[in-house]
């Protein structure tokens, strides 16, 4: 199976359809370990004590949050350059599951947040950068529903969308570029994580099981919008069938 293959749609849901199962029993199994290993395995933080567990919430929602982005701009770029025809079908699909990685990132970072720094929410760069990342989702999603045509919105969208990709470095970079409350990275570093093993396993199975989740509610997501898109096209076909009925019907009437 190769990348072309997956360029047909009818390919795609043919694939997917085969592979779904497997991504959500993975999900399931790999997100029920995860959890047991980080409310029952892993031990206090001896400063932070229970609350750090929310980092095994907090942390993997944020990456996705980044990666389901990141998503979003390799896919533009395959509408504009390539015109791959389901780059925006992908795109379109990732912007709500990214909104909702997202807002749980800033829920479990202001509630992290108060015991930590006494206060819900602090204007720092890194909690804004997010917010920001928030923001342009919810931007994406509603200039996409502005659109009945999705091929007439798909190369603005993507601009758009790329142009917002911007702030990914920024959210990435901004407890090194300025000075935050947010604690600098301590898992994604050049010279190896900083987190103790028995953290950095359930951290690290949650992030997976995380990610299959992702990749499981994407490919359905990608799935209903094709169908939602071969509904249309076929509610169109059928329009315009009915109306050249009617005009070749209108010279016998006459």
């Amino acid at each position: 199976m190769g990348v072309m293959d997956l360029a047909n749609p009818t390919r795609f849901m043919g694939y997917s359809q085969r592979i779904l199962p497997w991504l959500w029993g993975l999900a399931c199994v790999t997100l029920a370990v995860g959890l047991y290993l980080s409310f029952f395995v892993a031990p206090q933080d001896y400063q932070q004590g229970n609350t750090v567990r929310i980092m095994f919430i907090h942390v993997p929602a944020a990456w996705l949050a980044m990666f389901a982005y990141s998503l979003i701009a390799i896919s533009s770029i395959g509408t504009l350059v390539w015109r791959h025809p389901l780059a925006d079908v992908s795109a379109r699909a990732a912007a709500p599951i990214g909104a909702v990685f997202t807002f749980i990132a800033l829920v479990t970072g202001s509630l992290w947040g108060k015991p930590m720094w006494g206060t819900w929410w602090v204007w720092d760069a890194r909690l804004t950068s997010v917010l920001i990342l928030f923001l342009m989702y919810l931007g994406l999603i509603a200039l996409w529903r502005s659109f009945d045509d999705p091929a007439r919105g798909a190369r603005i969208v993507a601009v758009l969308a790329l142009v917002g990709a911007v702030n990914l470095p920024i959210i990435k970079f901004s407890v090194e570029w300025w000075n935050t409350l947010h604690q600098p990275a301590s898992v994604m570093r050049m010279d190896g994580p900083t987190i103790h093993s028995s953290i950095l396993i359930p951290l690290l199975v949650m992030a997976l099981g995380a990610t299959f989740l992702f990749m499981a509610i994407h490919i359905a997501a990608m799935r209903n919008e094709v169908l939602r898109r071969r509904v249309r096209a076929m509610q169109i076909t059928a329009a315009r069938g009915a109306a050249t009925g009617a005009a070749q019907e209108e010279p016998g009437l006459a």
